[in-house]
């Protein structure tokens, strides 16, 4: 029951300060120029700046938020000690109607940077990267055997046929009889191979073939 009291006092204080600080900032505005409507249009945008950073404060104080909490308190507290009398609202001053006149873009541009400010720790949530998949255990791999290679016979080379004997003409045939009668002559031994073929000039096959005949 005492909790339920207290309550309602908060509230009723509350209640009692915001008419009384919504109607100082209807009275200011009034005085500096903003009739009608425009008049009461000054404090809900005080009053909705104000709110507007307590619960950015709330969910995480920084210093935007500070900021633009400490100007509409100040809007606020000016409007009240301005109508109790510190100001002439018969006369105001120029400076008086200036802030007047340039409330709604500056309320506009605190309650937009304070709409779109990312609130703390509500960082996005890292995507874990999939984890990589494990090959399946393949079977071993068997080595191929290769078929036997048949084995392959070198060719047994032809035996070779024995050179025909070369044709030699009659002429040098008699020719050699009388280099080998003539070195029989001088050395008392039949003429060699080597011999004939040197007197003579000819290949060493065309001299064997003469001696032989010459045999």
């Amino acid at each position: 029951m005492t909790r339920s009291i207290r309550a309602d006092a908060v509230l009723i204080q509350a209640v009692i300060a915001g008419a009384l600080s919504f109607a100082h900032l209807h009275d200011l505005a009034a005085a500096a120029g903003q009739s009608g409507w425009k008049a009461w249009a000054y404090p809900v945008s005080v009053d909705l700046l104000l709110v507007a950073a307590w619960r950015r404060l709330r969910t995480g104080g920084t210093s935007l938020a500070w900021s633009w909490f400490l100007i509409a308190l100040v809007a606020s507290l000016g409007a009240n000690v301005a109508t109790a009398g510190f100001l002439d609202l018969e006369h105001p001053p120029a400076w008086l109607r200036f802030s007047v006149a340039g409330w709604p873009a500056l309320a506009f541009l605190g309650g937009t940077l304070l709409a779109h400010q990312p609130t703390p720790g509500a960082q996005p949530a890292p995507v874990s990267a999939p984890a990589p998949e494990r090959p399946e255990p393949s079977a071993p791999a068997v080595p191929e055997v290769a078929p036997d290679a048949p084995e392959i016979t070198p060719p047994v080379p032809a035996p070779a046929l024995p050179e025909a004997a070369p044709a030699v003409p009659p002429a040098l045939i008699d020719h050699a009889r009388k280099v080998a009668a003539d070195h029989r002559a001088r050395t008392g031994y039949d003429i060699d191979t080597a011999t004939l073929r040197a007197r003579l000039g000819v290949p060493e096959a065309l001299a064997t073939a003469i001696v032989t005949q010459l045999a």
